[in-house]
């Protein structure tokens, strides 16, 4: 039974994540649109655009489920906000992650205000592996509130924030990508396979006829690669400025590079002719030179303190055993899957963070928040740098609600609270 007034925009994207995410949504009643975000335009070694696969395998998606689709072009937005930001950020020698971003300013704002203003939609919903702190019904009682804008907007007070929670599948958990959506984005949005495992989606997939989906490869990477060598890509947008590697034990040339700027610190160095690893410790702006060590242990790879920029709170302000204690134990990760822990600590790849009392190793100790906060304590040594512009902190956990079990899949409740990130 269609329950009126219950209108969900999907974003889909021609895989099977979003397609069983949609079809959930029909289950539940709602009136489900699918729409499919053309945000690349690229062809593959066939000349065939990939995008406009995946967009008949959305339609096709639309078509078994019998639901209205809908198809929009964020090609322009994706290049001045996404990728413009991608190869600024490396031409600086700093490590992006593109798929932040683009959750930010286009499945999250973009997208978002398209539902919103133009289908009339009450809420939208993708196929993360994410939850929130709401349960369906609440999602839709949420109106929209204009807020102010600008430097001070964290200082506006949010009643009842809701809080992003990892999902119950840890290995296919996406809140890392999902640590700089807005709180009016959050508060609007459903994440129907969060409480799912991906074996358990694909076996709905199976069962419901979509199995043109189910057949497809799973897309890992930056999705504007793809499958080409990632040197050659970024030097057709970027000057070649070929340096050299120097051992920083004894000054000695030990190779060349096309670029330093394709290199991130901690990232094993790929020099000819050497048979044991090296590693990047620094890199010289000025000659282009990057300075590698060797092994993994090497002292300088180490540091023990780590400065980011301004902190993106999900909640939107800090945790007030932050604003009381001038700091805060928390778990951080800088890759996606990458286990929970206080001994990265990364200048040059955006950082996520999650509260203390989670599951995780020795908790780092944030100072006050200001413009430029620091993260050090902990315990031991903190490793490699890749290095970044960002890192995030977490606001302080809090009991995730326990939300709907799916028949098969796992129990959803011991879920940690996710991420906010410097931004």
């Amino acid at each position: 039974m269609v329950r009126t007034g219950r209108r969900v925009a999907c974003a889909l994207s021609g895989g099977v994540d979003s397609a069983v995410a949609a079809l959930l949504l029909s289950r539940r009643g709602y009136q489900v649109t699918g729409v499919f975000m053309k945000n690349w335009d690229s062809l593959d070694e066939h000349g065939v655009c990939s995008a406009d696969r995946d967009c008949e395998d959305a339609y096709k998606v639309c078509k078994v489920l019998d639901i209205p689709f809908h198809q929009v072009s964020y090609v322009k937005e994706y290049w001045n906000q996404v990728f413009s930001d991608f190869l600024s950020e490396y031409e600086k020698g700093r490590t992006p992650n593109p798929d932040i971003v683009c959750n930010k300013h286009i499945k999250f704002h973009s997208f978002f205000h398209y539902a919103m203003d133009s289908l009339g939609a009450d809420a939208i919903a993708t196929g993360h592996y994410a939850r929130t702190s709401q349960e369906d019904e609440e999602v839709f009682l949420q109106k929209y509130q204009k807020r102010p804008e600008g430097l001070f907007r964290d200082r506006f007070e949010v009643r009842n924030a809701v809080r992003l929670l990892q999902g119950a599948d840890r290995v296919k958990d996406q809140t890392f990508f999902l640590s700089q959506v807005s709180q009016d984005a959050l508060r609007r949005t459903i994440f129907p396979l969060g409480s799912l495992t991906k074996t358990f989606v694909k076996k709905l997939a199976a069962e419901n006829g979509l199995h043109h989906v189910l057949q497809k490869k799973e897309s890992m990477g930056i999705c504007f690669i793809g499958k080409r060598n990632f040197e050659s890509f970024i030097l057709e947008y970027l000057q070649p400025r070929p340096g050299k590697f120097i051992s920083i034990e004894d000054g000695s040339v030990l190779g060349t590079h096309k670029g330093w700027f394709l290199f991130t610190l901690g990232q094993r160095a790929k020099i000819g002719g050497l048979k044991d690893p090296w590693f990047v410790v620094e890199k010289d702006a000025l000659t282009g030179d990057i300075f590698v060590a060797p092994g993994r242990d090497h002292p300088a790879l180490y540091r023990d303190l780590l400065r980011t920029n301004r902190v993106h709170w999900l909640a939107e302000e800090p945790p007030a055993p932050l604003v009381r204690d001038k700091m805060m134990e928390c778990n951080f990760r800088i890759r996606h899957q990458m286990a929970l822990g206080d001994r990265a600590a990364p200048p040059g790849q955006r950082g996520v963070g999650w509260g203390a009392g989670t599951a995780g190793s020795n908790p780092g100790l944030c100072p006050p928040p200001r413009s430029t906060p620091s993260l050090g304590g902990g315990h031991g040594r903190r490793p490699r740098w890749p290095q970044s512009r960002t890192m995030a902190l977490s606001a302080p956990p809090h009991a995730a609600p326990p939300g709907p079990r799916a028949p098969g899949g796992p129990d959803p409740r011991p879920v940690l609270p996710a991420p906010g990130i410097g931004g």
